[in-house]
């Protein structure tokens, strides 16, 4: 694959600074909705669940942080040799080619477009149920809530998402601020101080080191997105400067929200996983925001502001997951991997082919929520079930990829200058992508024990498919059709 073989140039004049770059990674990652949804899904979904890292799910955090780092730095470097808005299954591409890229980039986009499905149905869930027990307010239904949100993100997608990254930057530090102020006083005023040990030992999870390796499937997933602000490195001032020191900036300042975020939850349960549990319908993180009455450490209005920052959070993650699918499915089908019909744009300059298909799997999803029992998860309402499995699917997905671009990285880059360093990183995520993977799939109970299976399938017949196909055109994804706003990296 050639280096510099965008047909494009994307950015124009006025070039991107670091912060632009950091407030891509961070935005994208929604670390106040990940604290909020998926920490649980870390610690165990539901006390009777042995999957889980339980007590230790800081511990889980720190593993995955170390392996996003590594991933991090070779993402970074990747940017100083294809500086184009790709894609991850572009890094696959070049370290072990076309066919293998291929079937990477479709089960990326399942993976990413499940993700952004599952929060959709979350989102109208979780405001359906706020607004009925903070104001006992129930005239929307759940399935309307999720119309309203279908509405727009098909609005937003149509009309354009170059929205400002500096106002991204200013939400994410006043929810992040908000819940990271919040978890402190929870750690301090329930004394998880005195019990830090509990929080990074593996006796602590019921099942040791194996519900280590599982959380570590979902600690990596809250890191989700850090590797965006690579795809600044053609917009960027300085890319092979100030591309590496956001990617990395973003990983090492958000692991230490998400270590101090997880240990607050269950240090706030008093590390009793049982209570952890009976709070997973509620939200851990809303409960210890509600008054002591309630279980909690704060009052109705901490509550409140905790909820409307988490919600807020959740629609920006849920746009840029949106977005981040339909330009994945517009870059395969530009690559021929996709049917060609897929690459239509609308006269505004966005991809309509694409969004349509995004928007067809949140019918799917949307469908699955009313009328399927098939996720159930006992003890949780349908909405949250579906969002565990779909959100296991496209972590488990999203983690398979990170782990073939560091087996991919040392062919793709073995010209690099330091040898030492690229081995390090390769070997670093490769350890934790392949102890994410295995935790994944060791003894997980039904229903999650589908989803990495289901990834797992998508995978292999992708590979059979890419194989009988014509081998790709040369170069990296032809994106001059679209608007010049929607042809650089995503903006949220």
């Amino acid at each position: 694959m050639s280096e510099q073989s965008s047909k494009s140039s994307l950015g124009g004049a006025k070039k991107l600074t670091l912060v632009d770059a950091v407030a891509q990674s961070v935005g994208f990652m929604g670390p106040v909705f990940s604290i909020a949804f998926l920490v649980p899904l870390v610690v165990g979904i539901s006390s009777a669940s042995q999957n889980g890292a339980g007590n230790a799910a800081a511990l889980s955090v720190v593993f995955a942080a170390i392996g996003v780092i590594g991933l991090g730095w070779i993402i970074a470097e990747y940017t100083k040799k294809i500086q184009a808005a790709g894609s991850l299954y572009t890094y696959v591409s070049d370290g072990l080619g076309g066919r293998v890229g291929a079937a990477v980039g479709w089960l990326y986009y399942t993976g990413i477009l499940a993700l952004s499905a599952g929060i959709l149905v979350m989102i109208g869930g979780t405001i359906h149920d706020t607004l009925l027990s903070e104001f006992n307010f129930h005239a929307i239904p759940y399935v309307v809530w999720d119309l309203i949100l279908f509405a727009l993100v098909a609005g937003v997608m149509y009309l354009g998402v170059a929205l400002s990254t500096r106002m991204q930057l200013v939400l994410a530090l006043i929810s992040v601020t908000v819940v990271f102020i919040f978890s402190l006083y929870v750690i301090i005023k329930s004394g998880g101080l005195h019990h830090i040990g509990s929080g990074f030992s593996p006796s602590s999870s019921p099942t040791h080191w194996k519900g280590v390796l599982f959380g570590m499937l979902y600690g990596v997933l809250l890191f989700t997105g850090f590797e965006s602000s690579a795809n600044l490195g053609e917009e960027t001032d300085k890319p092979e400067r100030n591309i590496p020191r956001a990617v990395l900036f973003s990983v090492i300042a958000i692991t230490v929200f998400y270590v101090i975020g997880s240990f607050a939850q269950v240090a706030g349960f008093h590390f009793n996983l049982s209570a952890l549990g009976k709070a997973n319908a509620a939200g851990p993180l809303f409960v210890l925001a509600s008054p002591s009455a309630q279980g909690g450490f704060a009052s109705v209005a901490i509550r409140r502001l905790v909820e409307l920052v988490v919600v807020f959070d959740m629609i920006a993650v849920l746009i840029g997951t949106a977005v981040a699918a339909s330009r994945g499915v517009f870059a395969l089908a530009r690559d021929e991997r996709l049917p060609k019909q897929l690459t239509s744009v609308s006269k505004r300059g966005t991809p309509t082919g694409a969004t349509l298909i995004v928007m067809l799997g949140y019918i799917v999803v949307g469908a699955l929520a009313l009328w399927s029992t098939s996720f159930a998860i006992p003890g949780l309402p349908e909405y949250v079930s579906l969002f565990s499995w779909m959100s296991t699917y496209g972590g488990f997905a999203i983690t398979i990829i990170y782990f073939l671009i560091a087996v991919g990285a040392l062919r793709g880059l073995k010209n690099h200058p330091s040898q030492a360093k690229l081995y390090v990183a390769s070997t670093v995520a490769l350890i934790v992508t392949g102890a994410a993977i295995f935790g994944g799939v060791y003894k997980v109970t039904a229903p999650t024990e589908y989803a990495p299976w289901a990834a797992v399938i998508i995978l292999i017949v992708g590979l059979i498919v890419a194989s009988v196909m014509p081998k790709a055109p040369e170069g990296i994804a032809d994106y001059s059709a679209l608007a010049e706003s929607e042809q650089g990296p995503l903006k949220l």
